[in-house]
Protein backbone atom coordinates (compact mmCIF):
# COMPACT_ATOMS: atom_id res chain seq x y z
CA UNK A 1 0.00 0.00 0.00
CA UNK A 2 0.99 2.88 -0.85
CA UNK A 3 0.12 5.46 3.12
CA UNK A 4 3.69 18.34 17.98
CA UNK A 5 3.24 15.38 19.41
CA UNK A 6 3.47 14.22 23.27
CA UNK A 7 6.69 13.29 24.62
CA UNK A 8 6.94 10.08 25.23
CA UNK A 9 9.08 9.21 28.72
CA UNK A 10 6.77 7.78 31.00
CA UNK A 11 6.47 4.26 31.97
CA UNK A 12 3.35 1.90 31.33
CA UNK A 13 1.15 1.60 33.69
CA UNK A 14 -1.75 -0.66 32.51
CA UNK A 15 -1.75 -3.90 33.65
CA UNK A 16 -0.46 -7.52 31.60
CA UNK A 17 -4.01 -8.54 30.75
CA UNK A 18 -3.78 -5.01 28.88
CA UNK A 19 -0.47 -5.10 27.26
CA UNK A 20 -1.78 -8.92 26.33
CA UNK A 21 -4.51 -7.28 24.37
CA UNK A 22 -2.40 -4.35 22.82
CA UNK A 23 0.03 -7.18 21.73
CA UNK A 24 -2.96 -9.47 19.32
CA UNK A 25 -3.73 -6.16 17.21
CA UNK A 26 -3.07 -5.45 13.58
CA UNK A 27 -0.16 -3.45 13.06
CA UNK A 28 0.55 -0.78 10.20
CA UNK A 29 3.96 0.54 9.68
CA UNK A 30 4.39 3.84 7.26
CA UNK A 31 7.40 4.24 5.74
CA UNK A 32 7.47 7.50 3.51
CA UNK A 33 10.31 5.75 0.43
CA UNK A 34 11.29 2.59 -0.40
CA UNK A 35 14.73 2.86 0.31
CA UNK A 36 13.62 3.41 3.97
CA UNK A 37 11.68 -0.52 4.03
CA UNK A 38 14.99 -1.98 1.79
CA UNK A 39 15.81 -4.52 5.16
CA UNK A 40 12.47 -4.76 7.11
CA UNK A 41 10.32 -7.54 6.44
CA UNK A 42 6.90 -7.84 8.35
CA UNK A 43 7.30 -10.97 10.80
CA UNK A 44 3.62 -12.12 10.25
CA UNK A 45 0.45 -11.38 8.50
CA UNK A 46 -0.94 -9.14 10.83
CA UNK A 47 2.38 -6.51 10.90
CA UNK A 48 1.62 -4.09 7.07
CA UNK A 49 3.73 -1.89 5.40
CA UNK A 50 2.57 1.22 3.69
CA UNK A 51 4.35 3.54 1.39
CA UNK A 52 2.82 6.84 1.97
CA UNK A 53 4.85 8.99 -0.49
CA UNK A 54 6.57 12.28 1.11
CA UNK A 55 5.27 15.04 2.90
CA UNK A 56 2.46 15.77 5.28
CA UNK A 57 0.04 15.69 2.29
CA UNK A 58 1.07 12.57 0.86
CA UNK A 59 0.87 10.66 4.48
CA UNK A 60 -2.45 12.02 5.41
CA UNK A 61 -4.10 10.99 1.95
CA UNK A 62 -2.24 7.53 2.03
CA UNK A 63 -3.47 7.04 6.16
CA UNK A 64 -6.65 8.19 5.65
CA UNK A 65 -6.95 5.60 2.59
CA UNK A 66 -5.66 3.07 4.71
CA UNK A 67 -7.74 3.31 7.90
CA UNK A 68 -10.91 3.14 5.27
CA UNK A 69 -9.88 0.09 3.39
CA UNK A 70 -8.73 -1.51 6.83
CA UNK A 71 -8.72 -0.16 10.07
CA UNK A 72 -5.41 -0.90 11.90
CA UNK A 73 -5.26 -0.77 15.73
CA UNK A 74 -1.70 0.35 15.92
CA UNK A 75 0.22 2.30 13.33
CA UNK A 76 4.20 3.29 13.83
CA UNK A 77 5.42 6.19 11.55
CA UNK A 78 9.04 5.27 10.67
CA UNK A 79 11.90 5.32 8.37
CA UNK A 80 14.70 8.22 8.32
CA UNK A 81 14.90 11.67 9.98
CA UNK A 82 17.60 14.83 10.74
CA UNK A 83 18.99 14.93 14.35
CA UNK A 84 18.41 18.57 15.40
CA UNK A 85 19.83 17.59 19.31
CA UNK A 86 23.74 17.58 18.74
CA UNK A 87 23.94 14.54 20.39
CA UNK A 88 21.81 12.86 18.37
CA UNK A 89 24.08 10.62 15.60
CA UNK A 90 23.71 8.97 12.16
CA UNK A 91 22.11 5.78 12.82
CA UNK A 92 20.31 6.57 16.45
CA UNK A 93 17.09 4.95 16.71
CA UNK A 94 14.43 7.71 17.83
CA UNK A 95 10.97 7.13 19.33
CA UNK A 96 7.67 8.68 20.81
CA UNK A 97 4.64 7.03 21.68
CA UNK A 98 1.02 6.66 23.35
CA UNK A 99 1.95 6.64 26.96
CA UNK A 100 -0.61 3.38 26.81
CA UNK A 101 1.84 1.56 24.60
CA UNK A 102 3.87 -1.17 26.59
CA UNK A 103 7.06 -0.64 24.09
CA UNK A 104 9.43 1.69 25.75
CA UNK A 105 11.42 -0.83 27.64
CA UNK A 106 11.62 -3.24 24.50
CA UNK A 107 12.72 -0.02 22.67
CA UNK A 108 15.31 0.95 24.78
CA UNK A 109 16.96 -2.49 25.55
CA UNK A 110 17.37 -2.21 21.46
CA UNK A 111 19.35 1.11 22.30
CA UNK A 112 16.42 3.35 20.83
CA UNK A 113 16.61 6.97 22.78
CA UNK A 114 12.85 8.95 23.16
CA UNK A 115 12.97 11.96 21.21
CA UNK A 116 10.63 14.90 20.59
CA UNK A 117 9.45 15.00 17.05
CA UNK A 118 9.17 18.35 14.64
CA UNK A 119 7.14 17.49 10.98
CA UNK A 120 8.30 19.73 8.57
CA UNK A 121 7.06 20.53 5.64
CA UNK A 122 10.03 20.28 3.22
CA UNK A 123 13.55 18.58 3.93
CA UNK A 124 15.74 20.37 6.14
CA UNK A 125 19.44 19.98 3.80
CA UNK A 126 21.91 21.97 5.83
CA UNK A 127 23.12 22.37 9.37
CA UNK A 128 22.08 25.94 9.60
CA UNK A 129 18.32 25.38 8.90
CA UNK A 130 18.20 22.46 11.67
CA UNK A 131 19.95 24.97 14.12
CA UNK A 132 17.39 27.47 13.71
CA UNK A 133 14.67 24.50 13.80
CA UNK A 134 16.08 23.54 16.75
CA UNK A 135 16.22 26.93 18.21
CA UNK A 136 12.81 27.74 17.55
CA UNK A 137 10.96 24.20 17.93
CA UNK A 138 13.39 22.21 21.05
CA UNK A 139 12.82 19.40 18.69
CA UNK A 140 14.98 16.79 18.65
CA UNK A 141 14.50 15.45 15.39
CA UNK A 142 12.89 16.65 12.06
CA UNK A 143 10.94 14.63 9.59
CA UNK A 144 8.06 15.23 7.29
CA UNK A 145 5.38 12.77 7.79
CA UNK A 146 4.90 11.56 11.52
CA UNK A 147 2.78 14.71 13.13
CA UNK A 148 0.31 14.50 10.40
CA UNK A 149 -0.12 10.49 11.50
CA UNK A 150 -0.17 10.86 14.91
CA UNK A 151 -2.42 13.61 14.77
CA UNK A 152 -4.88 11.24 12.66
CA UNK A 153 -4.41 8.09 14.51
CA UNK A 154 -5.39 10.67 17.66
CA UNK A 155 -8.56 12.05 15.84
CA UNK A 156 -9.49 8.52 14.80
CA UNK A 157 -8.32 6.68 18.22
CA UNK A 158 -5.58 4.77 17.05
CA UNK A 159 -2.90 3.80 18.78
CA UNK A 160 0.24 5.30 17.24
CA UNK A 161 3.94 5.15 17.86
CA UNK A 162 6.81 7.07 16.10
CA UNK A 163 10.44 4.80 15.50
CA UNK A 164 12.81 6.14 13.49
CA UNK A 165 16.60 6.58 12.27
CA UNK A 166 18.70 9.43 12.40
CA UNK A 167 20.19 9.76 8.75
CA UNK A 168 21.82 12.80 8.99
CA UNK A 169 23.23 14.57 11.90
CA UNK A 170 22.64 18.23 13.43
CA UNK A 171 25.84 19.26 11.84
CA UNK A 172 25.64 17.15 8.23
CA UNK A 173 25.23 19.07 5.18
CA UNK A 174 22.74 16.17 2.77
CA UNK A 175 24.71 16.24 -0.36
CA UNK A 176 22.26 18.25 -2.34
CA UNK A 177 18.54 20.46 -1.99
CA UNK A 178 16.64 18.01 -2.05
CA UNK A 179 13.62 20.15 -2.33
CA UNK A 180 14.86 21.33 -5.49
CA UNK A 181 14.16 17.82 -6.96
CA UNK A 182 10.44 17.55 -5.31
CA UNK A 183 7.55 18.26 -7.27
CA UNK A 184 4.20 19.76 -6.61
CA UNK A 185 3.26 16.63 -5.40
CA UNK A 186 6.16 15.94 -3.19
CA UNK A 187 7.20 13.20 -4.63
CA UNK A 188 11.23 12.95 -5.27
CA UNK A 189 11.64 13.58 -9.83
CA UNK A 190 14.21 11.77 -10.76
CA UNK A 191 14.10 13.26 -13.91
CA UNK A 192 15.47 16.58 -11.69
CA UNK A 193 17.79 14.61 -10.08
CA UNK A 194 19.69 12.99 -13.33
CA UNK A 195 19.78 16.97 -14.73
CA UNK A 196 21.69 17.57 -11.48
CA UNK A 197 24.39 15.61 -11.39
CA UNK A 198 24.53 15.55 -15.35
CA UNK A 199 25.46 19.34 -14.91
CA UNK A 200 27.29 18.68 -11.54
CA UNK A 201 28.99 15.44 -11.73
CA UNK A 202 30.96 15.72 -8.76
CA UNK A 203 28.06 14.83 -6.44
CA UNK A 204 28.15 11.28 -7.60
CA UNK A 205 30.71 10.67 -4.62
CA UNK A 206 28.66 12.20 -2.14
CA UNK A 207 25.31 10.80 -3.35
CA UNK A 208 26.83 7.40 -2.97
CA UNK A 209 27.95 7.95 0.15
CA UNK A 210 24.32 9.04 0.90
CA UNK A 211 23.37 6.46 -0.48
CA UNK A 212 25.56 3.74 1.72
CA UNK A 213 24.71 5.56 4.76
CA UNK A 214 20.63 5.37 3.57
CA UNK A 215 21.20 1.65 3.69
CA UNK A 216 23.23 1.11 6.82
CA UNK A 217 20.38 3.27 8.99
CA UNK A 218 18.10 1.07 7.17
CA UNK A 219 19.17 -2.17 8.17
CA UNK A 220 19.57 -0.79 11.73
CA UNK A 221 16.06 0.20 11.58
CA UNK A 222 14.74 -3.03 10.25
CA UNK A 223 16.61 -4.86 13.45
CA UNK A 224 14.67 -2.59 16.21
CA UNK A 225 11.40 -2.98 14.31
CA UNK A 226 11.93 -6.80 13.95
CA UNK A 227 12.22 -7.01 17.42
CA UNK A 228 9.71 -4.68 18.70
CA UNK A 229 6.92 -6.46 16.68
CA UNK A 230 8.57 -9.83 17.59
CA UNK A 231 8.08 -9.44 21.33
CA UNK A 232 4.55 -7.55 20.87
CA UNK A 233 2.95 -9.71 18.67
CA UNK A 234 -0.08 -12.08 19.33
CA UNK A 235 0.83 -15.62 20.75
CA UNK A 236 0.30 -18.71 18.10
CA UNK A 237 -2.93 -20.11 18.46
CA UNK A 238 -2.51 -23.69 20.10
CA UNK A 239 -3.73 -26.72 18.23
Amino acid sequence: MKGSVKRSGSSFKGDRTEHLKLATENWLICFAVKEETAFFRPPDDACQVMLTGMGPKNAERSLRQAITENRPDLVITSGCAGGLDPKLKLGDVVYDLDAELGFQSVLEQQGAIPARFHCYSRVAATAEEKRKLRAETGADVVEMESGVIRRICREEGISSATVRVILDAAEDELPLDFNELIDADQNLSYAKLAGKIAGRPTLIPRLLRFQSQTKEVARKLAVVLTELRRTNRAPEPRE
